[in-house]
């Protein structure tokens, strides 16, 4: 909802937020552990990629196909994780996959125009940078998670500085950048961090399902933004199914302890 309503370049939003949000965690961390390790610099990077595309992705089409295409990092998550984490995919897994792909592909029905497609195409790029990001975080499961965030944040704020040469945006735009860049993503990242330590990495990217749920409803009543059909049905089957893939193993589990 914040991105959508500071009128400002998305590069140069991501940066600032970025920039703001570094402070916070700055004062949470007090002194970084900057081990400069390859899985805190790859997990750095791809994190300063999911913000970037993020913010991007929002300002070219709607929040929904923005938030909802983004949550197909499970799928990558799912694929990576038996490569790089050991964590291997069950049945479970491989059925979210395929229903995420079909899913996607419905967002590709609407009538699309330049702008939109290429909002699509970043909320996509998004996701596969989520997932690359999550799972070297946990690779440091027991060590710098937090840092790799903070450094992350210092990384889009410095890619986008070239991007902040264009006329500031008005008062309420600052307020937006500075609610973005300190709950949006200071504090929750820091949550963040601290909890995927003690997760799997998919548990990591399906247990926030709310925030698409959620994120289309506060954008709506602030603009009136609506989705496509077709983008609101393949939303509708990628939610599903992240949702079922995390649920139905759970329920069965407990379902045996009490038998």
């Amino acid at each position: 909802m914040l991105i959508k309503l500071v009128d400002w370049n998305p590069i140069a939003i991501a940066g600032s937020r970025s920039a703001i949000a570094a402070i916070v965690m700055l004062i949470y961390l007090r002194k970084p552990r900057l081990t400069w390790s390859i899985d805190q610099l790859l997990a750095a990077f791809f994190y300063a990629g999911v913000v970037i595309l993020f913010v991007m992705a929002n300002k070219f089409t709607t929040a929904a196909n923005a938030i909802l295409l983004q949550y197909s990092a499970p799928v990558y998550v799912a694929l990576l994780g038996s490569w790089l984490l050991k964590e291997k995919a069950n049945r479970y897994d491989w059925l979210t996959i395929g229903l995420v792909f079909s899913g996607m592909i419905l967002f590709f029905l609407d009538e699309l125009d330049f702008g939109n497609l290429l909002g699509n195409i970043f909320a996509i790029l998004s996701g596969i940078s989520f997932a690359f990001m999550i799972v070297f975080l946990r690779r440091q499961k027991k060590s710098s998670t937090t840092e790799s965030v903070f450094l992350g944040n210092i990384f889009a704020a410095l890619f986008s500085l070239p991007f902040m040469t264009e006329p500031l945006p008005s008062l309420s735009g600052f307020l937006g950048i500075i609610l973005l860049g300190t709950v949006q993503l200071g504090i929750s990242y820091i949550l963040y961090s601290i909890a995927i330590k003690h997760v799997t990495a998919l548990e990591a990217i399906l247990v926030p399902v709310l925030e698409p749920i959620l994120n289309p409803v506060w954008v709506f009543i602030a603009t009136k933004e609506t989705p496509g059909k077709w983008a609101l049905l393949g939303g509708t089957v990628i939610l599903c199914s992240v949702t079922c893939r995390y649920a139905f193993p759970v329920i069965n589990k407990k379902l045996k302890l009490k038998t």
